[in-house]
Order: structure tokens, then sequence, then C-alpha cells
């Protein structure tokens, strides 16, 4: 039986137990936690030298209200990155291809901060919605445009992160499938398409990352929006 290429991007179930849950909690296991040694190890140091330069650069732009968003954001990208890197290793399954889990990321959080904008400045959240020295006539359809843009943000989120992550998967899938069968018939071509499945793959990984520097990244600035 010929399985579809899309078949990788299913929930994998054992014993009638989705994996998906196992994928989940696995990003716990894998950051150590910090000791109370005087001096910790290199991994350690660098961890934290990562999660300091990260916070940084986020929270820069952002007021000092949303700084006590600092945790949950920077444990979020830190998870993100687990997730996306979890999958590019064999036999193991990526949860962030789901839709529906990144949009469980992105709509309570996105909703999160338009209700914190509209709690405490109403008149400026709402004014958002209205450029200033818009002529009348355009008002109705400017109102309408900018409240759609509004709800399609966390529908942005979910679905950037799902397709980045899912073309990257199915590229290299494809790349291999290629190369094993190439390699019998045209061993230089099967070569030459590794060495471009190689490539590929530390690619793959910079996009692991960044996917999840920008899901985080685009979340600051709408919380910027409304602090």
């Amino acid at each position: 039986m010929t399985l579809s290429f899309f078949d990788q991007f299913m929930s994998p179930t054992l014993l009638g137990i989705p994996l998906i849950a196992l994928a989940l909690t696995l990003p716990w296991i894998l950051f150590p936690q910090p000791s109370s040694r005087w001096m910790n190890n290199r991994l350690l140091t660098l961890q934290s030298w990562f999660i300091r330069q990260f916070t940084q650069q986020i929270f820069l732009p952002v007021n000092i209200p949303g700084h006590k968003w600092a945790i949950l954001l920077t444990s979020l990208m830190l998870f993100l990155i687990s997730l996306n890197m979890l999958g590019l290793l064999p036999y193991t399954f990526t949860p962030t291809t789901q839709l529906s889990l990144n949009m469980a990321f992105a709509v309570p959080l996105w909703l999160a901060t338009v209700i914190i904008g509209l709690r405490n400045q109403p008149t400026h959240a709402l004014g958002h919605l209205l450029p200033e020295g818009t002529p009348t006539l355009l008002i109705p359809v400017l109102i309408i445009i900018e409240t759609i843009s509004l709800f399609i943000r966390p529908l942005a989120l979910g679905v950037r992160l799902t397709a980045n992550l899912t073309a990257g998967h199915l590229l290299i899938q494809l790349i291999a499938t290629a190369a094993f069968v190439l390699l019998p018939i045209m061993p230089t071509t099967a070569i030459l398409t590794s060495i471009l499945l190689f490539l590929l793959t530390l690619l793959e990984v910079a996009v692991a990352m960044i996917q999840a520097y920008v899901f985080v990244l685009l979340l600051s600035l709408y919380l910027q929006e409304n602090v």
C-alpha cells in the first residue's frame, strides 16, 4: 500500500494513546533545571545567556507594564523551538505541524493582548480601527476592514507556523525519496541529491528556530500596541 506524503503529519497513536501528548511534555525533560552550585556547567551558562539576549531583544520596544509577559513569551519560544526541532529527528512527530495546536497557542494570547488594550486604554485600542484623517465616506468601510484584519491576526500566526514547517518537512521527504530511488540507477545524481538534502536540513533547522522567534515577536508587537 502506497502511503501519502501527508501521512507524516497525522498524529500517531500507541495503544490508543495519542503520542502528541508525549511530544508536548518532552521539552520540559530536555531543558536542565538551574542548579544551586556557585559555578554552573557550560550548558546552563549558554542557556541563561540565550534567554537573557532574547528577552532583551523582544521587550526593548515594549513599555514597562508589558514586561510582565517576559516569562510567558520566553517560555513559549523555548517550547516552540523544542517542538520544531523535535520533528527533524528520525521516527518523531512534529506537533507544531497541526494547525489546531498552533491556533490553541495563538488565539488565547492574541485575545489576552486585545482584552488588556480594551481594559487599560479603550479609546486608544478602538482608535486603531480608524486611521486619523480618514474621509467621511470611507469611515464605515475602513472600520470593517480593520476589524477583519484584527481577527485575522491569530489565524495568520497559526497558519504561518504550520505552513512553513509543513512545507519544509514535505520538501525534505521528497528529496530523500528521490535520492533513495536514484541511488541504484544514477549514483552520482543520488550523491548530489543527498548533499542538497543535507543543506536543506540545515536550512530547516534555521527555519524551526526562526519561526518560533517570529511567532513570539509578533505577539510582542500585538502586546506593544495594547499596553
